[in-house]
């Protein structure tokens, strides 16, 4: 593996260009190398790892128990590029990207453009937002912003610390937080009591899964340590006394941090931006790219590994990003059909072990609608500071969804490019005028999908012409 310097080290052109270097991305990588192509691989964190894998190469707490075993696949995965003959460029922003397989980038202020014959796009997953009263108060953060600092800096929140929402990450962090000899005050559980039912169906499969072990070890970890209270249907954040105040129904705490969570969603909006078609997945309440079972997208040319296509887990991620690495290589004649079908056998394997149960976690953590929609005095986009009743109230006036109300609320205008703001817009606008989020559709994501300067812009080399002339090729 070649590790790039600047972006002036890069080729004009590659065979093949994966986005994100996550468990997807870094499995996909693996698996591309070393079949006479030219490959990249572009992140915009400072090495390997994504989310999942964090700082996989400096994390301070890389050999420390808390990170748990499935921290070591992070190591295998960034051990085996050592050997893989690809390039690899960090802190890569990539802002661009359509059907021409046209990409642009910006690192250290500077930004240009390349092409590909083919893209993997591995940008995994971000955190649902979960607009209650109060989520913007400072000492009010995500609890997957947290593990980041967790992760890469060996930080953890001093004081009392609320843990509130429900999903998986909620309580590997609280887990994590015992581990580490400091433990939340409080965990404010708000799985909904109806999920248990509606979970029932897919119990068989869950209990034949490797998330049962997992997930009751976790939980009785931070039930022997921590005090919870279940069944938690409203929240509300405020300041007092120069601390924070977390009420619900039949209770409230103070607290110095309060970290929020319900869920994670995929991170689509690289591949929205060019174009490729997108579907609302009822079952984990999201928007989601339409995909083959080999990962390409609706455009050709367009492979989208891991959580960025569906919400699996890091080991199905990286399962996917061997299988969209593999019809890559086939698209490009490296290897044939045989070749790909046979090497993919296990890592379809690997992928439905992963799979196995996904549906009872689903339905078990599936959030309240109540905690996915804006109430009239909650903001519902942070750039444009909109809340809830403006956006009832533009929906009152005929807006039929989110790309008509962006015009007039500016809703997925500002720097998050609606990453913040897109899920809780919609189904705000969907309760409002009594339909669904499948009817009314998803925001529409324009390039860029990141913030980028006028200097960046003009930093780069690529005249109008010369652009041209590459997307002609």
């Amino acid at each position: 593996m070649m590790r790039l310097a600047s972006l002036a080290d890069l080729r004009d052109r590659y065979d093949i260009v994966i986005v994100g270097a996550g468990p997807a991305g870094m499995a996909a990588a693996a698996e591309a190398g070393g079949h006479g192509l030219s490959v990249l691989l572009l992140d915009e964190n400072g090495g390997f790892g994504g989310q999942a894998f964090r700082a996989v190469e400096h994390s301070p707490l890389r050999a420390h128990p808390l990170l748990g075993a499935s921290f070591a696949r992070g190591d295998r995965l960034a051990a085996a590029l050592g050997s893989v003959d690809i390039e690899f460029l960090s802190e890569a922003t990539v802002w661009h990207l359509d059907p021409t397989l046209t990409i642009a980038l910006s690192r250290q202020g500077h930004a240009r453009g390349l092409t590909t014959r083919r893209v993997i796009v591995a940008t995994g997953a971000l955190e649902r937002p979960m607009p209650v009263p109060g989520w913007t108060l400072p000492g009010v953060m995500t609890v997957g912003g947290a593990q980041t600092l967790l992760k890469a800096q060996g930080l953890l929140p001093h004081g009392r610390v609320v843990l509130a929402g429900s999903g998986p990450l909620l309580w590997l962090y609280a887990a994590q937080c015992v581990t580490a000899g400091m433990p939340p005050s409080l965990v404010l559980d708000t799985t909904r009591r109806a999920n248990w039912i509606a979970a029932l169906g897919h119990l068989p499969a869950f209990l034949a899964s490797p998330y049962l072990a997992k997930g009751l070890a976790l939980l009785l970890r931070v039930r022997r340590a921590v005090r919870i209270v279940s069944g938690v249907d409203a929240l509300a954040i405020n300041e007092l006394g120069g601390a924070l105040c977390v009420s619900w129904p039949g209770g409230e705490a103070a607290a110095d941090h309060v970290l929020l969570h319900q869920g994670v969603v995929p991170h689509s909006n690289l591949v929205q931006a060019a174009g490729c078609a997108v579907r609302w997945r009822a079952d984990q309440a999201c928007f989601a790219p339409v995909t083959s079972d080999w990962g390409d997208s609706s455009i050709p040319g367009i492979g989208i590994a891991g959580d960025g296509a569906g919400i699996a887990g890091a080991e199905a991620a990286e399962a996917d990003g061997r299988i969209a690495a593999l019809a890559a290589l086939y698209a490009l004649g490296a290897i044939d059909a045989s070749a790909r079908d046979t090497r993919s056998i296990p890592h379809r394997r690997a992928r439905a072990r992963a799979h196995a149960g996904r549906a009872f976690l689903d339905a078990m953590y599936l959030p309240a609608p109540s905690f996915r929609t804006a109430a009239a005095d909650v903001i519902a986009c942070r750039c444009e500071e909109v809340s809830g009743a403006v956006v009832r109230a533009v929906a009152a006036k005929g807006a039929m969804g989110p790309n008509q109300a962006k015009a007039f609320l500016r809703c997925g205008m500002g720097p998050c490019q609606g990453r913040l703001c897109g899920l809780t817009v919609v189904e705000t606008l969907a309760a409002a005028r009594g339909t669904t989020p499948a009817e009314i559709g998803p925001l529409r994501i324009r390039n860029p999908i990141k913030p980028v300067s006028l200097a960046e812009i003009a930093s780069m080399a690529s005249t109008e012409a010369e652009l041209a002339a590459v997307e002609r090729q």
